[in-house]
Protein backbone atom coordinates (compact mmCIF):
# COMPACT_ATOMS: atom_id res chain seq x y z
CA UNK A 1 0.00 0.00 0.00
CA UNK A 2 1.58 3.17 -0.98
CA UNK A 3 1.61 6.29 1.76
CA UNK A 4 -0.57 9.30 1.15
CA UNK A 5 1.10 12.00 -0.14
CA UNK A 6 -0.44 15.66 0.46
CA UNK A 7 -1.77 18.15 -1.95
CA UNK A 8 1.12 20.12 -3.95
CA UNK A 9 -0.54 23.66 -2.69
CA UNK A 10 -0.33 22.05 1.29
CA UNK A 11 3.22 20.05 0.45
CA UNK A 12 4.99 23.27 -1.04
CA UNK A 13 4.88 25.65 2.06
CA UNK A 14 6.07 22.53 4.30
CA UNK A 15 9.05 22.18 2.14
CA UNK A 16 10.04 25.82 1.48
CA UNK A 17 10.28 25.81 5.48
CA UNK A 18 12.50 22.84 5.77
CA UNK A 19 14.89 24.06 2.96
CA UNK A 20 15.07 27.38 5.32
CA UNK A 21 15.66 24.87 8.15
CA UNK A 22 18.47 22.84 6.42
CA UNK A 23 20.08 25.45 4.54
CA UNK A 24 19.46 28.44 7.09
CA UNK A 25 19.34 26.97 10.25
CA UNK A 26 21.66 24.26 10.10
CA UNK A 27 19.18 21.79 11.16
CA UNK A 28 20.12 17.87 11.34
CA UNK A 29 18.96 15.17 8.98
CA UNK A 30 16.86 13.75 12.05
CA UNK A 31 15.27 16.77 12.99
CA UNK A 32 13.94 17.56 9.53
CA UNK A 33 12.87 14.27 9.24
CA UNK A 34 10.74 14.42 12.33
CA UNK A 35 9.20 17.80 11.29
CA UNK A 36 8.36 16.70 7.81
CA UNK A 37 6.41 13.45 9.64
CA UNK A 38 4.92 15.67 11.85
CA UNK A 39 3.78 17.94 9.46
CA UNK A 40 2.37 15.43 6.85
CA UNK A 41 0.84 13.64 9.55
CA UNK A 42 -1.45 17.15 10.41
CA UNK A 43 -2.11 17.73 6.73
CA UNK A 44 -3.21 14.71 6.01
CA UNK A 45 -5.95 14.72 8.42
CA UNK A 46 -6.95 18.42 7.53
CA UNK A 47 -6.47 19.05 4.11
CA UNK A 48 -10.19 18.05 3.10
CA UNK A 49 -11.29 20.54 5.53
CA UNK A 50 -9.48 23.20 4.69
CA UNK A 51 -8.39 25.03 1.55
CA UNK A 52 -4.64 25.88 3.08
CA UNK A 53 -2.54 25.60 5.86
CA UNK A 54 -3.05 29.21 6.50
CA UNK A 55 -6.69 29.41 6.89
CA UNK A 56 -7.12 27.20 9.65
CA UNK A 57 -8.33 28.78 12.83
CA UNK A 58 -7.14 27.55 16.62
CA UNK A 59 -10.11 25.80 17.16
CA UNK A 60 -9.97 23.55 14.08
CA UNK A 61 -6.14 22.55 15.19
CA UNK A 62 -7.98 22.14 19.29
CA UNK A 63 -10.57 19.76 17.58
CA UNK A 64 -7.86 17.65 15.14
CA UNK A 65 -5.36 17.43 18.32
CA UNK A 66 -8.50 15.87 20.35
CA UNK A 67 -9.11 13.53 17.73
CA UNK A 68 -5.55 12.62 17.81
CA UNK A 69 -5.54 12.26 21.37
CA UNK A 70 -8.63 9.93 21.33
CA UNK A 71 -7.13 7.51 18.27
CA UNK A 72 -4.58 6.91 20.95
CA UNK A 73 -1.74 9.38 20.15
CA UNK A 74 0.11 9.52 23.13
CA UNK A 75 0.79 13.22 25.11
CA UNK A 76 4.46 13.28 24.18
CA UNK A 77 3.69 12.59 20.25
CA UNK A 78 0.99 15.23 20.00
CA UNK A 79 3.62 17.98 21.39
CA UNK A 80 5.79 17.06 19.06
CA UNK A 81 3.10 17.48 16.18
CA UNK A 82 2.66 20.99 18.11
CA UNK A 83 6.27 22.04 18.28
CA UNK A 84 6.42 21.18 14.59
CA UNK A 85 3.15 23.01 13.80
CA UNK A 86 4.48 26.28 16.16
CA UNK A 87 7.47 26.36 14.39
CA UNK A 88 6.43 26.10 10.92
CA UNK A 89 3.75 28.83 11.17
CA UNK A 90 6.78 31.20 12.81
CA UNK A 91 8.25 31.00 9.63
CA UNK A 92 5.21 31.37 7.50
CA UNK A 93 4.37 34.15 9.44
CA UNK A 94 8.09 35.82 8.57
CA UNK A 95 6.71 35.15 5.11
CA UNK A 96 3.73 37.50 5.41
CA UNK A 97 1.90 34.11 4.62
CA UNK A 98 -0.21 35.12 7.47
CA UNK A 99 -0.02 37.29 10.54
CA UNK A 100 -1.23 35.47 13.29
CA UNK A 101 0.25 31.69 14.49
CA UNK A 102 -3.06 30.04 15.41
CA UNK A 103 -1.12 27.55 17.00
CA UNK A 104 0.21 29.33 19.83
CA UNK A 105 -2.33 28.33 22.26
CA UNK A 106 -3.35 24.98 21.84
CA UNK A 107 -4.16 22.70 24.54
CA UNK A 108 -2.21 19.86 25.16
CA UNK A 109 -2.16 17.31 27.87
CA UNK A 110 0.52 17.22 30.04
CA UNK A 111 3.54 14.47 28.80
CA UNK A 112 4.72 12.19 31.41
CA UNK A 113 8.34 13.30 32.62
CA UNK A 114 10.18 10.84 32.10
CA UNK A 115 14.02 10.69 33.20
CA UNK A 116 16.66 9.37 31.33
CA UNK A 117 18.61 6.42 31.96
CA UNK A 118 22.28 6.25 32.66
CA UNK A 119 24.69 3.78 33.46
CA UNK A 120 26.90 3.73 37.15
CA UNK A 121 30.27 4.66 37.30
CA UNK A 122 31.14 1.16 38.03
CA UNK A 123 29.04 -0.04 35.12
CA UNK A 124 30.85 2.75 33.02
CA UNK A 125 34.04 0.40 34.14
CA UNK A 126 33.21 -2.53 33.14
CA UNK A 127 31.45 -1.81 28.97
CA UNK A 128 34.97 -0.06 28.63
CA UNK A 129 37.16 -2.68 30.07
CA UNK A 130 37.79 -5.00 27.24
CA UNK A 131 40.72 -5.43 25.23
CA UNK A 132 42.03 -3.87 22.30
CA UNK A 133 44.94 -3.75 21.49
CA UNK A 134 44.76 -7.23 18.45
CA UNK A 135 41.65 -5.94 16.77
CA UNK A 136 41.09 -3.12 14.79
CA UNK A 137 37.16 -2.67 15.60
CA UNK A 138 37.49 -3.33 18.73
CA UNK A 139 40.25 -0.06 18.82
CA UNK A 140 38.20 1.60 17.01
CA UNK A 141 35.21 1.16 19.15
CA UNK A 142 36.78 1.45 22.19
CA UNK A 143 37.92 4.96 21.29
CA UNK A 144 34.57 5.79 20.06
CA UNK A 145 33.05 4.66 23.54
CA UNK A 146 35.82 6.90 25.48
CA UNK A 147 35.21 10.24 23.86
CA UNK A 148 31.43 9.43 23.96
CA UNK A 149 31.67 8.83 27.49
CA UNK A 150 34.23 11.76 27.76
CA UNK A 151 33.26 14.36 25.90
CA UNK A 152 29.42 14.02 26.18
CA UNK A 153 29.04 13.58 22.72
CA UNK A 154 25.62 13.64 20.77
CA UNK A 155 26.00 10.64 18.52
CA UNK A 156 25.53 12.87 15.13
CA UNK A 157 28.45 14.53 16.84
CA UNK A 158 30.50 11.63 16.82
CA UNK A 159 29.74 10.37 13.35
CA UNK A 160 30.92 14.01 11.85
CA UNK A 161 34.06 13.89 13.67
CA UNK A 162 36.94 14.66 10.88
CA UNK A 163 40.89 14.55 11.85
CA UNK A 164 40.97 18.29 12.23
CA UNK A 165 38.49 18.27 15.08
CA UNK A 166 40.46 16.23 17.44
CA UNK A 167 43.50 17.85 19.13
CA UNK A 168 45.16 15.25 21.38
CA UNK A 169 48.21 17.75 22.06
CA UNK A 170 45.53 20.25 24.04
CA UNK A 171 43.06 17.21 24.94
CA UNK A 172 40.40 19.06 23.08
CA UNK A 173 37.87 18.19 20.47
CA UNK A 174 35.59 20.35 18.28
CA UNK A 175 32.09 19.52 17.87
CA UNK A 176 29.16 20.77 15.66
CA UNK A 177 25.98 20.67 17.66
CA UNK A 178 22.67 21.68 16.81
CA UNK A 179 21.93 24.52 14.72
CA UNK A 180 25.48 24.56 13.50
CA UNK A 181 26.90 25.84 16.52
CA UNK A 182 30.55 24.81 17.81
CA UNK A 183 31.97 23.94 20.98
CA UNK A 184 35.13 23.37 22.23
CA UNK A 185 35.11 20.05 24.58
CA UNK A 186 37.90 18.61 27.00
CA UNK A 187 39.18 14.83 26.26
CA UNK A 188 40.07 13.03 29.00
CA UNK A 189 43.02 10.80 29.61
CA UNK A 190 41.55 7.53 29.19
CA UNK A 191 39.88 8.64 25.47
CA UNK A 192 43.04 10.36 24.66
CA UNK A 193 44.99 6.93 25.21
CA UNK A 194 42.70 5.32 23.48
CA UNK A 195 41.94 7.72 20.58
CA UNK A 196 45.87 7.68 19.96
CA UNK A 197 45.94 3.53 19.76
CA UNK A 198 42.69 3.87 17.13
CA UNK A 199 44.97 6.43 15.14
CA UNK A 200 47.45 4.41 14.99
CA UNK A 201 45.35 1.70 13.58
CA UNK A 202 43.06 4.17 11.22
CA UNK A 203 45.10 4.34 8.28
CA UNK A 204 44.53 0.13 7.76
CA UNK A 205 40.38 1.02 6.94
CA UNK A 206 41.62 3.68 4.56
CA UNK A 207 41.39 2.67 0.74
CA UNK A 208 41.20 4.13 -2.66
CA UNK A 209 37.17 3.24 -2.89
CA UNK A 210 37.23 5.49 0.56
CA UNK A 211 35.06 8.22 -0.79
CA UNK A 212 36.66 12.16 -0.84
CA UNK A 213 34.03 13.10 1.61
CA UNK A 214 35.27 10.49 3.96
CA UNK A 215 38.50 10.80 3.59
CA UNK A 216 39.40 13.14 6.73
CA UNK A 217 36.63 11.25 9.29
CA UNK A 218 38.03 10.47 12.62
CA UNK A 219 36.13 6.97 12.91
CA UNK A 220 35.88 4.89 9.80
CA UNK A 221 33.51 1.66 9.29
CA UNK A 222 34.87 -1.93 7.62
CA UNK A 223 33.55 -0.53 4.48
CA UNK A 224 36.13 2.07 4.52
CA UNK A 225 34.24 4.85 4.50
CA UNK A 226 32.81 7.50 8.01
CA UNK A 227 30.91 4.84 10.34
CA UNK A 228 27.15 5.45 10.10
CA UNK A 229 24.83 6.49 13.45
CA UNK A 230 22.85 2.51 12.61
CA UNK A 231 26.42 1.39 13.20
CA UNK A 232 27.59 3.08 15.97
CA UNK A 233 24.26 1.71 17.92
CA UNK A 234 25.01 -1.49 16.31
CA UNK A 235 28.56 -1.48 18.13
CA UNK A 236 27.45 -0.21 21.17
CA UNK A 237 24.87 -2.84 21.75
CA UNK A 238 27.47 -5.29 20.45
CA UNK A 239 29.63 -4.35 23.34
CA UNK A 240 26.78 -3.87 26.29
CA UNK A 241 26.09 -7.65 25.35
CA UNK A 242 29.91 -8.51 24.89
CA UNK A 243 30.54 -7.10 28.57
CA UNK A 244 27.47 -8.65 30.45
CA UNK A 245 25.95 -5.15 30.97
CA UNK A 246 22.78 -7.13 30.95
CA UNK A 247 20.61 -4.43 29.58
CA UNK A 248 19.78 -2.70 26.14
CA UNK A 249 22.37 0.58 25.49
CA UNK A 250 21.97 3.09 23.19
CA UNK A 251 24.97 5.75 22.92
CA UNK A 252 22.43 8.81 23.91
CA UNK A 253 23.13 6.85 27.90
CA UNK A 254 26.58 7.83 27.67
CA UNK A 255 26.03 11.26 26.99
CA UNK A 256 23.14 10.89 29.82
CA UNK A 257 25.97 9.01 31.89
CA UNK A 258 28.42 11.90 31.21
CA UNK A 259 26.21 14.69 32.35
CA UNK A 260 24.85 13.21 35.37
CA UNK A 261 28.54 12.11 36.69
CA UNK A 262 29.79 15.80 36.12
CA UNK A 263 27.34 17.30 37.68
CA UNK A 264 26.82 14.91 40.86
CA UNK A 265 30.47 15.78 41.44
CA UNK A 266 30.87 19.56 39.92
CA UNK A 267 27.22 20.52 40.80
CA UNK A 268 28.19 23.10 38.58
CA UNK A 269 24.75 23.21 36.48
CA UNK A 270 25.49 25.92 33.94
CA UNK A 271 29.08 24.32 33.37
CA UNK A 272 27.17 20.56 32.56
CA UNK A 273 25.01 22.98 30.32
CA UNK A 274 28.13 24.42 28.20
CA UNK A 275 29.66 21.09 27.63
CA UNK A 276 26.58 19.18 26.48
CA UNK A 277 25.74 22.11 24.10
CA UNK A 278 21.86 22.68 25.49
CA UNK A 279 20.46 26.44 24.37
CA UNK A 280 18.54 26.14 27.51
CA UNK A 281 19.32 25.46 31.12
CA UNK A 282 15.94 23.75 31.49
CA UNK A 283 16.89 20.82 29.12
CA UNK A 284 19.96 20.44 31.76
CA UNK A 285 17.91 20.61 34.68
CA UNK A 286 16.97 17.18 34.19
CA UNK A 287 20.30 15.79 34.82
CA UNK A 288 19.25 17.40 38.67
CA UNK A 289 16.85 14.88 39.46
CA UNK A 290 18.77 12.26 38.72
CA UNK A 291 21.37 13.40 40.81
CA UNK A 292 18.72 13.75 43.68
CA UNK A 293 18.03 10.17 42.95
CA UNK A 294 21.33 9.16 43.05
CA UNK A 295 21.43 11.31 46.81
CA UNK A 296 18.24 9.41 47.72
CA UNK A 297 19.78 5.64 46.98
CA UNK A 298 22.65 7.08 49.14
CA UNK A 299 20.63 7.92 52.30
CA UNK A 300 18.45 4.81 52.15
CA UNK A 301 21.41 2.77 52.33
CA UNK A 302 23.42 4.81 54.81
CA UNK A 303 21.21 7.16 57.00
CA UNK A 304 20.71 4.82 60.63
CA UNK A 305 16.92 6.01 60.83
CA UNK A 306 16.18 5.18 57.03
CA UNK A 307 17.97 1.98 56.65
CA UNK A 308 15.45 -1.05 56.44
CA UNK A 309 15.73 -3.92 59.29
Amino acid sequence: MSTPELPLHWAEPVQQFLNYLKHERGYSPQTLSSYQQQLTKLGLALHADAASWFVLSEQQLQRQFLRFRKSGLSARSLSLVASALRSFYRYAISQQWLSQNPADYLKLPKPDKTLPKQLEIEQISQLLSFASHDDILACRDKAMLELFYSSGLRLTELVALNLPDLQLSEALVRVTGKGNKQRQLPVGRMARSALREWLVQRPALLGADTPVTDQQALFLSIERQRISPRQVRERVLHWAKQQGLGQQLHPHMLRHSFASHLLQSSGDLRGVQELLGHANLSTTQVYTHLDFQHLAKVYDSAHPRARKK
